[in-house]
């Protein structure tokens, strides 16, 4: 039955990506941020207060993730740290219900789900053992311009001259703010695991009919691409490295910057549809660039999330502190400049986090969850497969369940690649 108060919500995780979703909770009704917790105590008090001056909930630092669960104000859990820490999360949440130290009605992932197959399948298994609701967070598919858009385009274009055909979507910046994105080992990859998770599902979505399953548009072949373009060139090696701390040598263990992937689809009326995904940590630009397409017999649809409303124009005679306060990984300070003014919501953070919200109060059905999870990190693992092999794959591959990749194992060598 659909409850009628409001649900306490704790993070895991006091960086980047959890800030973007408590800026995002500004717009999110019948839930409160209550709670946070981090490795690092300092950072959780820091986002303990930054949600309390948004305004979206009472919260408070804890001690520890099992602290969280057990306070009854905690009815659901945002997992939102470190790839590396997935497994370890999740294991202390699961023992924390199971002992009976307290009681859940949700738990939502960040992207990826995990750094492989094999690590996705634990997450998923652990929670569906506890028997709560589950929220695979991909932000990019409820942004407002792609839900619109693919909306449209099926109930005019599709439902008159026939279903799409092929969907392109790409994430692009410059590179990541913390180090243990850029360690393969750590991170579970490159930009590949760490975006592509983004735009192979994008265009997975937008050729799926509103309404209907993912599975109703299923991949069978995979062909995918990785290449270090800029990081590994002795000059940026050398600012990578001392931006980042020297645990972070693309001279020795590099990761890749850019992949490309190429998806074919069967759908469940036995035609052939395309996805197109790129993604990259070598763009110059503005800053974060976010982009999809959607095209079908008579119709098309475009997105690009730097054609902004607002630009601003500022000449050299300005002067200031580069930061991120015009658009995500702003690259500049001067010229014209693109502003994104509500990148909560223009990346589709408060229109997924008010769906989970709603999905753990039992007011709606998931439309994403750790099945999908499972399902879109087996199409990166495909990829990197695909990339290590020089060839196209049939999807699932062979030995797809226990696949690391090179980079995670910090044994790929981008030249012989």
């Amino acid at each position: 039955m659909p409850s009628t108060k409001p649900l306490g919500v704790g993070f895991i995780g006091s960086g980047f990506n959890a800030k973007f979703h408590m800026l995002g909770w500004i717009g999110v009704r019948d839930a409160d941020v209550r709670g946070v917790w981090s490795p690092n105590k300092k950072n959780a008090g820091v986002a303990a207060a930054y949600a309390k001056k948004l305004d979206v909930g009472d919260c408070k630092p804890y001690k520890s993730i099992t602290d969280m669960v057990a306070d009854p104000d905690i009815d659901a859990i945002w997992i939102t740290g470190p790839n590396q820490a997935r497994i370890e999360n999740v294991e202390e949440i699961v023992q924390a219900v199971e002992s009976g130290m307290g009681t859940l009605k949700g738990i939502a992932c960040e992207k990826p789900l995990a750094r492989n197959v094999a690590e996705a399948k634990k997450v998923r298994d652990m929670v569906k053992r506890i028997g709560v609701q589950q929220g695979y967070l991909e932000n990019q598919v409820f942004t407002p311009q792609v839900e619109t858009g693919r909306n449209l385009l099926w109930a005019r274009g599709a439902a008159t001259t026939g279903r799409p055909y092929l969907a392109r979507a790409a994430e692009e910046h410059s590179g990541p703010h913390m180090p243990w994105f850029w360690q393969g080992k750590l991170q579970g990859g490159g930009v590949l695991n760490d975006m592509m998770c983004h735009s192979a599902l994008v265009v997975r979505h937008l050729l799926t009919k509103p309404g209907e399953s993912l599975s109703t548009v299923k991949p069978v072949r995979v062909t995918g691409h990785i290449a270090s373009l800029k990081w590994t060139r002795p000059e940026y090696a050398a600012k990578l490295k001392k931006q980042m701390g020297n645990e972070v040598d693309y001279t020795k263990a590099a990761s890749e910057d850019f992949a490309s992937l190429v998806i074919e689809f069967e759908t469940d009326d036995g035609k052939i549809a395309l996805g197109e995904a790129s993604t990259s940590w070598s763009f110059v630009g503005a800053g974060l660039r976010l982009s999809a397409e959607l095209l079908g017999p008579e119709y098309s649809l475009a997105w690009n999330s730097l054609d902004t409303g607002l630009k601003l124009f500022f000449s050299r005679e300005v002067k200031g502190k580069a930061g991120d306060d015009l658009v995500e990984k702003q690259h500049a300070e001067m010229g014209l400049m693109p502003v994104v003014a509500s990148e909560a919501v223009a990346y589709g953070y408060e229109a997924e986090d008010r769906h989970f919200v709603r999905v753990f109060l039992g007011k709606e059905e998931s439309r994403l969850d750790f099945d999908d999870g499972v399902e879109v990190v087996k199409i990166l693992m495909a990829a990197y497969q695909s990339a290590e092999q020089g060839k196209t794959l049939g999807f699932p591959p062979k030995g797809i369940e226990q696949f690391v990749p090179q980079v995670a194992q910090g044994t790929w060598h981008p030249r012989r690649a």
